[in-house]
């Protein structure tokens, strides 16, 4: 279950109503990083890029993978 709250004065308010019962205990997990708008775009347009095919000319890009594997 996800629960959408907002952190007010030291406390986590739920921002729609929960079917928990009282005073059960749960776990808050927050993500490390919140992503920003600016990331977000970026991360859009990055996969907006890779939805695209594009002929490279190589027949089979497999062969050579080696010559872009580190080591």
């Amino acid at each position: 279950m996800t629960i959408k709250a907002i952190y007010e004065q030291g406390v986590f308010r739920p921002t729609e109503p929960v079917d928990l019962p009282e005073k059960a205990e749960v776990q808050v997990l927050l993500p490390d990083e919140v992503e920003s708008d600016a990331d977000r775009k970026t991360r859009e347009e990055i996969l907006e890029i890779l939805s695209h095919r594009y002929d490279s000319g190589e027949t089979d890009t497999a062969a050579r993978h080696n010559e872009h594997h580190p080591g």
